[in-house]
């Protein structure tokens, strides 16, 4: 760990939990060991609130994911796993979300440390949705059941289906929640039997690490859970076409999902796809503005941008165009740019030196295709990969800016003057994982809530997410459904069962 980075963790006071984790070598979780990749290879972890290195993880091989495999493999096949009774996974799930919370602040820490993100955010919603996923999910473990049918055709029969789980499932995890987003595919997977073998980002890696001795502690048997770090184009190229992974679960880009897919579906794999985003915010003038300014600032400045349903498009009626962007301006001025360990911090860096460089490259794109640079835009000096809260005014629809997913703190806008107007900018994506509308005509927002092609709306207000409720997108924001009921039906398998009677 270099200096900068322990004067960084002294300077704000990380916990001795924490300290001791970082200090502790890394390896892969495997069959319940704990591995060094079969090359021994190793990559630096940079911290991004200072650019020094915090710690190294191991990457893992292909070697490596076979065993990791064979392990998942073997307790689904006939391991203690496959015998437990449905009331027992449920307990085992509980008992890892208590283990979760007990550590909460300490996955918090590590949250904001590797990632860079606000560690009060990261509290409230990344650990705490992971704490509620568990929970939901350890309740349906004992919920799944199929149907008995009534035949019409002749004869006399019992016909019933049964739900059963998958198998192993493979999991491919972004780098912008890491924890939380392995909980969401994790939750469902472990509560109907399935087993896993995950692949964190190699970016972040670490909270996935310190779950693994969660697991181990829960009493969760051997291979049920592993963990593969390393590169995406050795271990998660190797995981979209390995014959011993019955699905695939990945979040993150639209490109990377789309090569992902194709290699899953090469061996016809059940897969879930959660990708891009552009998401479209409607700010009607019958909407209370100042609200509406500041519920959109939140939701694209969140994470500092990174976050695949932010709200980077709004749309807003031209009779209140100007006064929303003062009113948006002046919030974002309020908002704090600062390391994640800083317990006052909104804005903080982005995850690494070549997302800050992809992000300024895009303002000066829209610069240069004529946006109006509205406010921000500039890096901020000094250590850390962080870039200003962006807002462009009077964009079309056909720059870069409006139709590429950036991935950081960069709001594009556009005034609009009829309802139709604003749908048609809205639906003019190729995304469509969630939109928001802002509108006080509840008749309004339920005749446009059909006509968004978007996964997700939400109303006078920006990701609101529960693990009781779905999320996914339409068109090129992926395939499948992560959380909600409807999460568990792509991961069971339904059989049909005909028993002649005489």
């Amino acid at each position: 760990m270099d200096n900068t980075v322990k004067d960084y963790l002294q300077k704000f006071g990380v916990s001795e939990a924490t300290q001791r984790f970082l200090g502790k070598a890394k390896k892969l979780f495997v069959g319940g060991a704990w591995l060094d990749a079969a090359d021994g290879a190793s990559a630096e972890v940079i911290e991004p609130s200072t650019g020094g290195v915090l710690a190294r993880i191991p990457m893992g091989t292909v070697e490596d994911l076979d065993r990791a495999v064979a392990a998942a493999r073997a307790q689904f096949d006939g391991g203690p796993w496959s015998q437990l009774k449905p009331l027992e996974r449920e307990r085992l799930l509980h008992r890892l979300a208590d283990l979760i919370e007990d550590n909460a602040d300490e996955l918090a820490e590590i949250e904001s440390i590797d990632m860079g993100k606000s560690v009060a955010q990261a509290r409230a919603v990344d650990i705490q949705g992971t704490i509620d996923t568990f929970r939901y999910f350890a309740g349906w473990a004992s919920k799944i059941h199929g149907r008995t049918v009534e035949p019409s055709l002749p004869g006399n029969y019992l016909a019933y289906t049964r739900k059963e789980p998958v198998g192993v499932v493979g999991v491919i995890v972004p780098w912008n929640f890491p924890l939380q987003t392995m909980a969401w595919k994790l939750g469902a997977a472990l509560a109907v039997g399935c087993t896993v073998v995950v692949k964190p980002a190699e970016l972040t890696s670490l909270s996935a690490l310190r779950f693994a001795e969660l697991v181990q502690e829960a009493g969760i048997p051997d291979g049920v859970v592993n963990i593969v770090s390393g590169r995406g184009s050795v271990v998660g190229s190797a995981m979209s076409g390995h014959p011993g992974i019955d699905k695939l679960s990945f979040t993150g880009s639209t490109p990377v999902g789309c090569s992902v897919g194709k290699a899953a579906m090469d061996q016809m794999k059940r897969l879930t796809l959660e990708l891009g985003g552009k998401s479209p915010v409607i700010v009607f003038a019958d909407a209370d503005i100042k609200a509406a300014a500041q519920a959109v600032a939140n939701g694209v400045f969140f994470n500092s941008g990174q976050v695949c349903d932010a709200g980077t498009r709004a749309y807003v009626h031209r009779s209140v165009y100007a006064e929303f962007l003062r009113e948006l301006a002046a919030y974002t001025a309020t908002l704090k740019i600062a390391p994640g360990l800083d317990p006052d911090c909104f804005i903080s860096p982005m995850v690494s030196r070549q997302q800050q460089q992809r992000v300024l490259e895009y303002i000066a794109t829209g610069k240069a295709e004529g946006a109006e640079l509205y406010y921000g835009g500039e890096p901020v000096e000094g250590p850390g990969f962080y870039v200003q809260p962006t807002i462009f005014a009077n964009c079309r629809n056909d720059m870069r800016i409006v139709q590429e997913e950036i991935f950081g703190p960069v709001l594009v806008t556009a005034p609009f003057d009829s309802e139709d107007e604003a749908l048609a900018l809205a639906n003019d994506s190729a995304f469509g994982l969630a939109a928001a509308l802002y509108s006080k005509d509840l008749g309004r927002v339920h005749g446009l809530i059909p006509k968004l092609r978007a996964g997700t709306v939400y109303v006078n207000a920006h990701s609101t997410l529960d693990p009781s409720m779905p999320f996914g997108g339409y068109k090129q924001s992926g395939y499948g459904k992560d959380l909600g009921s409807e999460q568990l039906d792509y991961l069971l398998e339904t059989k049909a069962v005909w028993i002649t009677l005489p």
